[in-house]
């Protein structure tokens, strides 16, 4: 199953669903994550995508989860239908609780998740809201509902094989839209309360329109689009130049002191080595 997702509207709700195993797969490999931190960040992945998917074209969310727990911060990038994402601390693992990976003993229970929205036009607004639980979906329904005073239901799911490896991994968003007739709001309850866990339906074959018209069962459902979603870092050693050009004059000679310097990106993992030489060469504006 390829990594998708789908927009849909049903009844008086928009109902949004995210395939991402593979692209969580690539982050647990160019991490090298335990099963705890692969989870806590393709749920994170998952979720700044959904929410990337409630913006413009060309727009970007920045989802950051920074709590108390040994993982440390927990962030994802998100534009369009691409991805990138990291964690502090991929090398930390929990014992099992209540049988599950404890992702959000794993986050942390106290602390913020901040959303970054940055439009095409005018400045990005960024919100803040306190940490519920720790387990990414909760939290990111709580942060909609307190910051953004948007009525919405997040489901985030990460299920990790026993060699390590990604077995399936997505989620959903559910939104009411305004003046959601109480026929849509019971609906959507009861569906939602009785659904089982995202892995558990992924397992089943479901693809992101199957979650959907599980989500939305009894209510008219209408498939508005579908995109391959997949893993996007950007960086090159031409932006990292760039940046370094960029630099102030007294930072730039305080690295120029140094043999060769090393630029590591955080999201896919890669360094970029520049010899002193090289660094001496770019072309600075004087």
């Amino acid at each position: 199953m390829e990594d998708v997702l789908v927009k849909a509207t049903a009844g008086d709700a928009r109902i949004y669903a995210v395939t991402t195993t593979h692209l969580t797969q690539h982050m647990n490999e160019i991490h090298h994550c335990t099963p705890l931190a692969a989870a806590a960040l393709g749920r994170t992945a998952a979720g700044a995508l959904l929410l990337a998917a409630t913006m413009k074209a060309g727009e970007a969310v920045t989802v950051r989860f920074k709590g108390d727990g040994p993982l440390g911060q927990v962030m994802a990038d998100a534009r369009d239908y691409q991805v990138r994402g990291f964690v502090m601390h991929p090398e930390v693992m929990l014992p099992p609780k209540n049988g599950k990976l404890d992702v959000g003993g794993g986050v942390g229970h106290y602390g913020v998740v901040t959303v970054t929205r940055c439009p095409l036009q005018g400045e990005p607004f960024t919100g803040v809201s306190t940490l519920k639980s720790g387990e990414i979906a909760a939290d990111l329904t709580r942060y909609l509902a307190v910051s953004e005073q948007t009525p919405s239901s997040v489901a985030l799911g990460v299920l990790i094989e026993k060699d390590g490896s990604v077995a399936v991994s997505g989620g959903y968003f559910v939104q009411l839209l305004p003046d959601a007739s109480e026929e849509t709001i019971k609906t959507l309850e009861d569906n939602i309360l009785t659904l089982p866990y995202v892995t558990e339906l992924l397992q089943t074959g479901l693809d992101a329109e199957g979650m959907i018209r599980k989500v939305a069962k009894g209510l008219p459902v209408e498939i508005l689009e579908s995109h391959p979603v997949s893993f996007h870092c950007g960086c090159s050693r031409e932006k990292v130049a760039g940046m370094l050009c960029g630099l102030p004059q007294k930072d730039f000679e305080e690295i120029l002191q140094d043999p060769q310097t090393e630029v590591h990106c955080q999201y896919c993992n890669k360094s970029y080595v520049f010899t002193q030489q090289e660094l001496k060469d770019l072309p600075r504006k004087a």
